[in-house]
């Protein structure tokens, strides 16, 4: 898995367990619709630090607490 697919399962993990839409992420992140489909369907090759953040803090979670998932652990990562 590579760390852009890691990062939706998560993205989505945590859309599912607060019952939040992508809309309401996409609103509150000021991330364009076709921007967000991209990086949660891994259409693009690197996502962009600052969306990433922005998508932290709008799940109301720190970096820490986003992060501490086994879909990072790095056997699980391919890293490119």
């Amino acid at each position: 898995m590579t760390f852009n697919q890691a990062f939706a399962v998560r993205v989505r993990e945590i859309l599912k367990e607060k019952k939040m839409t992508q809309y309401r992420l996409e609103q509150q992140t000021g991330i364009y619709h076709s921007s967000m489909t991209n990086i949660l369907n891994n259409t693009v090759k690197a996502s962009n630090v600052r969306s990433i953040a922005l998508i932290i803090r709008e799940l109301g979670m720190t970096m820490t607490e986003f992060f501490d998932s086994s879909v990072f652990d790095f056997e699980n990562l391919e890293l490119e």
